[in-house]
């Protein structure tokens, strides 16, 4: 590494002001502060010191989501063996995923990443590490025979519409990679539905044994069919979105996120708490069978607990107040279940849910805030009064 430090010293007057490169000093900048701590520190003004920068922060939520990801790529090729009748070694199971989801993670990162440097080079701005995250969430948030091409249209739709035009990373209203989303389910029905997108594609050439449907638990409960075990549908063992289906490593990546501070509990909780309350009202008035699932069953099934645990929390897009973060997060969690129950055509809601309150979020912070205000006047009143 000190070789590579020294390097990159002797070549960094290239990239600066008055240098040969100069244009391209954006482009350096990222690269330098990938590798090494950056140099630069506030000099002036009000601030806080914290070893924790920008950089760090994205890196501890990549990290979080290493475990979906990684039980993503086994799930692919688990539900691969499945629909061919085929028994996989654990090895040969992991490998078949890890060949098909690699090559999405690749453009997702290719396509936005580019982008972000274009952007920051027009602008002579520092490239953000926002899109660390979104260039894994986009690829954990598809099904793993998505082609390719969408999944590139998608993510330049999501950082040129969904964050470059509000100013980028920090001024976006809605998270990136649920607007990559949004895009692809609106755009690409067929492709996004949720149903059979293990097989359709994915199998081309191979006989599919009987009674592999590749229908996801969603589908299943939007069609009145029967649903897989809660234990399969806790551990992954199900058919979906590539870091979607195991919320047991999900949970592993909200430990994380917790433990380092990152990611806000409040709106975890309250998420699972405002799904779990509108399931129990369903369930207390069902008129079919959709209706009379097991609340707990919705956060194990399609995006809950994903969306919960790494979308809600976007610091960008969520609430910044602390009792805004529990009306916030329990709004999606009521959202999210309402939308699945109610518009069948529909069955899985997160997306809209969380995309809904990214909307309302500044609403709600500022009546917290004003209330907050509003009482504080109130107790000033009373304190001239009794003096």
């Amino acid at each position: 590494m000190k070789a590579l430090r020294k390097y990159l010293d002797k070549v960094k007057p290239n990239f600066q002001k008055g240098g040969k490169y100069e244009f391209l000093h954006s482009t350096f900048d990222a690269f330098e502060t990938f590798l090494f701590v950056p140099d630069k520190v506030t000099n002036r003004g009000s601030h806080i010191r914290d070893g924790v920068d920008m950089k760090r922060t994205m890196i501890v939520v990549v990290l979080a989501l290493v475990p979906a990801l990684l039980f993503g790529m086994w799930n692919t090729g688990y539900q691969h063996a499945l629909s061919i009748g085929e028994s996989w070694s654990f090895w040969q199971t992991f490998f078949f995923g890890f060949i098909k989801v690699l090559p999405i993670i690749v453009v997702s990162y290719v396509v936005g990443l580019g982008i972000e440097f274009a952007f920051a080079q027009y602008r002579h701005h520092e490239v953000n590490e926002g899109f660390l995250v979104s260039g894994m969430l986009i690829p954990l948030i598809v099904p793993v025979d998505v082609p390719l091409w969408m999944v590139a249209l998608a993510t330049a739709f999501a950082v040129v519409i969904g964050k470059e035009v509000f100013g980028g990373t920090g001024m976006n209203v809605f998270n990136p990679a649920l607007t990559a989303r949004a895009f692809l389910f609106f755009a690409y029905p067929s492709y996004m539905s949720g149903d059979k997108v293990w097989v359709e594609g994915l199998m081309k050439g191979t006989r599919i044994v009987d009674g592999f449907s590749g229908a996801t638990p969603l589908a299943k409960a939007a069609a009145y069919e029967k649903l897989p075990s809660a234990y399969d549908m806790f551990m992954g063992f199900i058919p979906g979105s590539i870091g979607e289906t195991s919320t047991l490593a999900i949970l592993l990546g909200a430990a994380i996120l917790i433990i380092t501070g990152i990611g806000s509990w409040k709106i975890i909780a309250s998420t699972f708490a405002g799904g779990l309350v509108m399931g129990l009202i369903l369930n207390a008035f069902a008129v079919n069978p959709f209706m009379e699932i097991p609340a707990y069953y919705h956060l194990i099934m399609g995006g809950f607990a994903f969306g919960a645990v790494f979308m809600a929390t976007d610091p960008v897009t969520a609430t910044q107040t602390s009792r805004g973060k529990w009306i916030y997060g329990f709004l999606i969690g009521v959202f999210a279940v309402l939308v699945r129950v109610l518009n069948p055509a529909y069955p899985e809601g997160m997306m809209l849910s969380i995309l809904l309150m990214n909307a309302f979020a500044p609403l709600i912070d500022h009546y917290v805030v004003q209330a907050n205000v509003n009482r504080r006047l109130k107790r000033a009143a009373v304190a001239a009064k009794t003096k």
